[in-house]
């Protein structure tokens, strides 16, 4: 499939500008679908506020979507193979903490606004860095740390000043930057590169599928019906299950273009992408929703942001000094 759009991409804009045409693009539909992701999945929430249920719904449409995928034949936009017991293996740990982290994550959706959940969410460099160093043993650039400060001054600042602040949704969205975390080392020690991106987040659906089917259940299945019923009660079950379908799809597509990107840019372009990527959701959902945000907030967020991208360009630094060939004596 790759190839087939990099020849119709490069017919109109010639090879040399082909690959950037078609990275950008990629970049832009990961934007468009994350952006409308959290735009409907905010909305779901104030009519139907089951972040576990609503959690597994994400995960079960995507799994659809790549069972489709590959019994119609086209496996390069699903599983790709089928993987042996030893790559499941490795493949699991850092699947299991993405569907955690993800629980996490729309726990605290629900619970305060998108704006503070994606300001404290920032802080997840500042959990890289600790986790690499314990379990790694890798350091990290003097620069890159000092750049965490403004991050965790931003958020403190933002969080203080956010209307709709409680602990529940601060200290889920700190869970998910844990987890994310961990997702992150996991990745660095075990991850297997016979797989291509797509493949990776097919089967990484696969295993959040196992794993939140049963914490749905045991946090929120006896007040599910109930839910269900009053949900549909307010906007009607047509628009309820269309809802559900759609912020599915988003979640997958929106995820799966970002893992296809991190495969065509460095892991320091595609930080930077994120960055940008999480400036443009706090603001259109602060515009979609007409959310109010106090001065304190807004400028606790500027902060935080602009020390997430003081952190990559510290980092990016770092690796490119390290690439370096040593100075002659």
């Amino acid at each position: 499939m790759k190839p087939l759009l990099l020849r119709t991409v490069a017919a109109v804009f010639g090879p040399k500008l082909a690959p950037s045409v078609v990275t950008v693009g990629f970049i832009g539909v990961w934007y468009a679908l994350n952006i409308g992701f959290n735009l409907l999945n905010k909305t779901i929430f104030k009519y139907f506020p089951f972040p576990y249920t609503v959690s597994t719904v994400h995960v079960i449409v995507g799994l659809i979507y790549c069972v489709l995928m590959y019994a119609i034949g086209l496996k390069g936009a699903s599983f790709g193979r089928v993987i042996t017991k030893e790559e499941f293996g490795k493949i699991f740990g850092p699947a299991s903490m993405h569907a955690i982290g993800h629980v996490a994550a729309n726990i605290s959706f629900a619970a305060v606004a998108i704006s503070l959940t994606h300001t404290v969410k920032t802080l997840e460099p500042a959990f890289n860095v600790v986790l690499s160093k314990l379990i790694l043993g890798e350091g990290t650039p003097t620069g890159a740390v000092l750049s965490l400060v403004p991050i965790i001054m931003g958020v403190a600042m933002a969080s203080a000043g956010e209307l709709s602040f409680n602990w529940t949704g601060f200290l889920t969205a700190m869970a998910s930057n844990l987890t994310f975390g961990f997702r992150a080392v996991w990745s660095k020690m075990a991850m297997t590169k016979a797989l291509n991106s797509t493949s990776v987040y097919a089967y990484t659906t696969l295993v959040s599928v196992i794993i939140c089917v049963p914490l749905a259940l045991l946090a929120e299945g006896s007040q599910l019906a109930e839910g269900v019923r009053v949900a549909i009660a307010k906007v009607g079950a047509q628009r309820f299950y269309t809802d559900l379908v759609a912020v599915g799809m988003l979640y997958h597509l929106y995820n799966q273009f970002a893992f296809n990107t991190l495969q065509r840019v460095s892991p320091v372009s595609h930080g930077v992408c994120n960055v940008v990527k999480r400036i443009a959701i706090i603001f259109s959902s602060v515009l979609f929703f007409n959310q109010a945000m106090t001065q304190q907030a807004l400028i606790g967020t500027c902060i935080a942001i602009f020390g997430t991208w003081l952190y990559t360009d510290q980092t990016s630094r770092a690796k490119h000094a390290k690439a370096l060939p040593p100075k002659a004596a």
